[in-house]
């Protein structure tokens, strides 16, 4: 007779905790210009971390960051998968950190209405972004880009912004 009631596995997926991470991450960023982007735990516990920089980030950068989060969980208890990345070059910015740490370059901004503008960051504020924009100067033979005035945007009318290579 089993008094212990129906059979349960004996392996459970304990969940892991949003800001435990986060909190581990920031420690482990602790004394660098490093800054986390987004975070997001998965099914099964996969979680993901982007992660910048006001000087960029080395992979070296990324693997300190895992060890730092990694170390200080037990994988007996919390049976996870931990992927560390760089924000990558052409993805949408995700906070005001990322527009600061831009000014001075050439970004590409989706307003809410799907129009396109293109130019340098100056300054930008939780309220509105300054840039000067690009316009095209047409010669008889060729269309060159050029800096224009210096226009304000609310950041409210800004659906995305990306910072954009220019060789």
């Amino acid at each position: 007779m089993n008094l212990r009631g129906p059979s349960v596995p004996s392996i459970f997926v304990r969940m892991i905790n949003k800001k435990h991470i986060e909190d581990l991450a920031l420690r482990a960023m602790e004394g660098t210009d490093l800054f986390v982007v987004e975070l997001t735990i998965g099914s099964n516990n996969k979680i993901s971390l982007k992660i910048d920089g006001d000087d960029g980030v080395t992979i070296k950068d990324c693997v300190d960051v895992s060890r730092g989060i990694e170390h200080n969980l037990d994988r007996e208890s919390e049976d996870f998968e931990l992927n560390v990345s760089s924000f990558g070059i052409g993805q949408d910015f995700v906070n005001l950190r990322q527009y600061k740490k831009n000014i001075g370059k050439t970004v590409e901004i989706q307003l809410t209405d799907d129009s396109i503008k293109r130019g340098v960051l100056s300054s930008v504020t939780e309220d509105i972004l300054v840039m000067q924009e690009e316009v095209i100067k047409k010669n008889k033979k060729s269309k060159k880009m050029i800096l224009g005035e210096e226009i304000e945007i609310a950041m409210k009318d800004i659906k995305s912004t990306k910072c954009i290579v220019v060789f």
